[in-house]
């Protein structure tokens, strides 16, 4: 399985650490030093929705595949304002696909999880070209009174159009309880039946724990899946982790012992997007020029569950179309 699209989309409204210090106990050094986040986007005047199809659509259109020739849509998302219909199938009628669709629940590794899907289905015969889309609205969960959850997340959509070929080395995707320290709670509807109240609870996160976990999880799936592949740190050239935490990838990356240079980031500039980080800094990089063909990239992520999905693939160059403008600011 290869890559042979990508498209990402953000919300117009920035929000500056100065602009949350405006209502929040916080400040820009504070955040800055914790997370290495100077902005972020969310979503004010768009949906949801608008965003994936901006995403999905520069995907589809940089992959040279009609809508008509996708054979299966991924949906990668934690919570929208549906609970139904899934985000795949509204995403599905306004692209005019007709095909089978699915969301997938893989918290912030919910990419490479359905990439690893779409590998399945591509490998067995089931499909040949599928639409990933990876579409978050973190920013939704978080109790925007306090500052331990509300500075770090934002909203965004990274897509990718997958279909057959040499690309995909290999997957490594883990999953284990830790329930207590990353939760957010929906109300439910009352019935006769249940006399215990429901209630939303925004998003609770053991800070430290979280750290932890995604230091120690993404560091053994980076090992083993080198490993297992009979390569070392120094075969790959680029690395692109999850975009939570810039300590977070600072950390792995010292494990690895590996340069800065082999570790783009944009979350000094997006923050948190959930799944949507890793396809939306792909974006980035391969209409920025910056991923080569022939490149070795190790993906990585970690989310809420506690699950965590790692890839290697062999990069081919896109051909996009001629656009006026870049869709953002490469990254850095």
């Amino acid at each position: 399985m290869k890559i042979i699209g990508t498209g990402s989309a953000l919300p117009e409204k920035i929000v500056t650490n100065d602009m949350l210090a405006g209502f929040l106990e916080t400040s820009d050094s504070w955040i800055t030093t914790r997370t290495g986040i100077k902005t972020r986007r969310l979503l004010s005047k768009e949906t949801l929705g608008e965003l994936a199809i901006t995403a999905a659509t520069a995907a589809l259109e940089s992959s040279g595949v009609a809508p008509e020739n996708i054979d299966y849509l991924i949906c990668s998302n934690v919570a929208n304002s549906y609970v139904t219909p899934s985000m795949s199938s509204i995403i599905l009628g306004l692209l005019g696909c007709n095909c089978p669709c699915t969301d997938l629940n893989g918290a912030c590794a919910g990419f490479i999880y359905a990439l690893d899907i779409a590998d399945a289905f591509i490998k067995t015969g089931r499909a040949k070209n599928i639409l990933i889309v990876a579409a978050e609205e973190p920013s939704r969960f978080c109790n925007w009174h306090e500052r331990e959850t509300s500075v770090l997340f934002a909203d965004g959509a990274g897509a990718v159009v997958v279909t057959e070929g040499e690309g995909f080395k290999d997957f490594r995707v883990t999953a284990d309880t830790h329930t207590d320290v990353l939760y957010y709670k929906r109300a439910m509807e009352a019935t006769p039946y249940d006399r215990v109240e429901s209630k939303t609870t925004p998003l609770v996160m053991q800070g430290r724990e979280v750290f932890k976990l995604a230091v120690r999880a993404c560091i053994k799936d980076c090992d083993i899946i080198l490993e297992k592949n009979g390569m070392t740190g120094e075969d790959i050239d680029m690395y692109l982790l999850h975009q939570a935490n810039l300590r977070i990838i600072d950390s792995i990356r010292e494990h690895l012992e590996q340069p800065k240079e082999k570790f783009p980031t944009n979350l000094q500039k997006y923050g948190n997007t959930s799944s949507a980080s890793i396809p939306i800094l792909m974006d980035e990089l391969s209409r920025g020029g910056v991923l080569k063909d022939g490149m070795n990239l190790l993906l990585s992520a970690f989310g809420g569950g506690f699950v965590t999905g790692a890839a290697i693939l062999k990069w081919s160059s896109i051909d996009y179309p001629e656009i006026e403008e870049p869709v953002h600011e490469p990254a850095v």
